[in-house]
């Protein structure tokens, strides 16, 4: 008799590392709670998008049911490529050109299991017919961004239809159903123009909806209305939409590392919500400039910080991971010294999710990557909302005016925001009644959030109803 096939789910993140961590989760997730083997493809860019290597090893090593296969580099992928204005674009050009891999890696794995479903991220949809096409698995997109992006993506083809203008001249806030008013502006930097990137994120949205669902890192309670909406068809007017499963927060499990003892211990010694945490993203960076005027903006603030700084990238083109700073050459001189003890600036990276969570953090100033959101929010701490990059300052408008999580900084017309800026955010989060305010309703999100992630919790439940239909699916086809 022929021996049954094992059975795999298999994900395709995304390189950078706010795509391939959340992936990785989900991974970890499906594998613990559904008890189903995991495989992973790892597609390696030749630029630098962060290095998950340490990360990788990490869940190697701890003998779960995941594994990692590596695509091969295209050989057609110019390194003239390097020369695109947005780091998107080059993450698009990179995994087309890995597409021919990701067919021969889905059909190698296939003749030793049963691929129960493939899970690409967004970057990756285009390998929705290469999935489909030659193993008819059915394919999912894993959006890691909120469901109010979500509804801004798939709305994109009206707005497209409706105007011949760019985003960045029209000028107008933008009606996108489930969402507040948005202002053309806040669209993603690389939308802004119509150009090659544009058009990228336009097709992808349309390739979105090829797929057998769409997952997403959000609960109900926190974004009704952008789901809603997205359900009902409203954004997609003119096609169908997939149907969606909320299965978050889904957030990473930082594993203990000594080097993380100087903040935390740091911290031990701060009263309870007396600092706030800046951290902007493992592409956050800034200028010279900007990094003097945040420095002078937590001098004058006089609350206690954490702060995290990230070197300058070095050359021309998009915004990549950069090297570690050299802090005295980078901050004002006397900073470090001057606020010795009432604050800690640290180098490119902190644990991120214990810092949260830990008592002395009143307050946390982010780039509004969605990734960071969820982890303010299941520590119960209100943000100061920063936007840097990507579709962050749409999260910006949800997190202000749908959630009521985060005040906004107000940027100078010369694209920087000022110390005065900076000094007002950080006193009005830790000091003011709106601070107590924004408190009260992170703790209601943090409630929230771990509910419907407990054994019954809808998100507990959405993944447990992808599981039943992956596994009748895979049935019915063997029966068929």
């Amino acid at each position: 008799m022929k021996q049954q096939q094992q059975r795999t789910v298999v994900l395709y993140p995304s390189p950078g590392m706010g795509h391939l961590i959340t992936m990785v989760e989900l991974g970890k997730l499906i594998h613990l709670r559904l008890r189903l083997p995991v495989t992973i493809l790892i597609a390696s860019p030749p630029f630098n998008l962060g290095n998950p290597t340490p990360y990788i090893n990490a869940i190697e090593s701890s003998d779960l049911g995941i594994s990692f296969h590596y695509l091969p580099q295209p050989l057609d992928f110019s390194h003239q490529d390097h020369n695109a204005q947005h780091h998107e674009l080059l993450v698009f050009k990179f995994l087309n050109a890995c597409n021919p891999h990701v067919k021969d890696k889905l059909e190698l794995i296939s003749k030793s299991s049963t691929i129960l479903a493939i899970v690409v991220d967004f970057f990756c949809v285009a390998s929705i017919s290469v999935a489909a096409a030659n193993l008819g698995s059915p394919v999912y997109v894993y959006f890691t961004s909120p469901a109010g992006a979500l509804a801004s993506c798939l709305y994109h083809n009206e707005l497209h239809r409706r105007s011949d203008v760019s985003f960045r001249h029209l000028n107008v806030d933008l009606h996108i159903p489930g969402i507040p008013p948005l202002p053309s502006r806040d669209m993603p930097l690389p939308m802004l123009d119509r150009e090659d990137t544009y058009f990228c994120l336009l097709e992808s949205s349309s390739q979105m909806c090829r797929a057998q669902g769409i997952i997403l890192n959000t609960f109900d309670a926190l974004e009704p209305r952008a789901l809603q909406a997205i359900s009902d068809g409203l954004c997609t007017p003119n096609g169908s939409t997939p149907p969606l499963h909320t299965i978050g927060p889904v957030i990473t499990a930082e594993k203990k590392m000594d080097s993380d003892a100087e903040c935390l211990n740091w911290l031990d010694s701060q009263p309870d919500r007396s600092v706030v945490f800046l951290c902007f993203g493992s592409l956050g960076r800034f200028s010279v400039d900007q990094l003097a005027e945040i420095a002078d903006g937590l001098e004058r603030s006089g609350q206690g910080f954490l702060w995290v700084v990230r070197g300058p990238a070095r050359g021309p083109g998009p915004a990549l991971a950069s090297e570690d700073p050299d802090l005295e050459a980078l901050l004002p001189r006397g900073f470090l010294e001057r606020t010795h003890g009432k604050g800690l600036v640290v180098k490119s990276w902190a644990p991120q999710v214990r810092v949260l969570s830990h008592e002395a953090v009143g307050g946390f100033v982010t780039h509004c990557g969605w990734n960071s959101v969820l982890e303010s929010i299941i520590a119960g701490v209100p943000m100061v909302a920063w936007p840097l990059y990507a579709e962050q300052r749409i999260n910006r408008v949800l997190l202000v005016k749908e959630m009521g999580l985060a005040i906004a900084v107000q940027e100078g017309t010369d694209g920087l925001v000022g110390a005065a800026e900076v000094e007002r955010c950080v006193r009005l989060l830790l000091e003011s009644e709106e601070g107590s305010a924004l408190r009260e309703r992170a703790a209601e999100a943090r409630d929230a959030g771990a509910a419907v992630v407990r054994e019954g919790g809808s998100s507990w439940a959405g993944l447990a109803r992808l599981a039943d239909e992956w596994v009748v699916r895979a049935g019915t086809t063997k029966g068929s």
